[in-house]
């Protein structure tokens, strides 16, 4: 996916399966690196795929229309049209749309690192089919690939960066070796040229 074009202000990305539709209204390139801005939209019980965290980000979510249901650490709470909620790095969190309408706030990223990228490489694979109900890679590979490229950006609650790389190196090499990846291991193990 780093082959495409930059992602620009205006532009519009829309996850059929979680029900988020971004539209980017500050780029990284624009920022220098600093903020990335859009506009997230969430429909009627649409929701981010689970509770993450951003290991260097904060995040600040300004509600304009709709409620939306944020989990912050243990707490659990709603805001509405006007209110603003702000997670700091390192703090597990996410969000959804309890709504019979769509929802829509603005969220300010800081710094901005790769978010466009990974949102981008998440959609791509929902719209084609590669993701579970729950908006989650189907193939333990995809969410590998994903987890180890953009680790810096988001991973999963209660694992350091490290833990959740050597958990998933096993993946990360089967992704990167496709072709005859038992073959190679068992060989290596044993001393032999595969």
């Amino acid at each position: 996916m780093t082959n495409q074009a930059p992602i620009q202000p205006g532009d519009v990305l829309a996850n059929p399966v979680t029900g988020e539709r971004f539209r980017f209204i500050e780029t990284a390139a624009g920022t220098g690196g600093a903020l990335l801005a859009f506009e997230l939209e969430l429909r009627a019980g649409g929701s981010v795929p689970m509770p993450h965290v951003h290991p260097i980000q904060t995040e600040r979510f300004q509600v304009l229309e709709g409620t939306v249901r944020f989990r912050i650490g243990r707490r659990s709470f709603l805001a509405g049209t006007g209110e603003v909620v702000v997670v700091a790095p390192g703090v597990i969190h996410g969000f959804s749309n309890p709504g019979r309408g769509p929802a829509r706030m603005r969220v300010d990223v800081s710094p901005a690192l790769e978010m466009e990228e990974m949102l981008r490489e998440v959609v791509a694979l929902a719209e084609a089919g590669r993701l579970t109900t729950r908006g989650l890679p189907r193939n333990p590979l995809d969410l590998a690939r994903l987890a180890r490229a953009y680790d810096n950006v988001a991973r999963a609650p209660f694992l350091s960066v490290p833990v959740q790389r050597l958990l998933l190196a096993p993946l990360t090499f089967a992704d990167r070796h496709p072709r005859g990846t038992l073959a190679t291991i068992g060989a290596a193990a044993l001393g032999l040229g595969a």
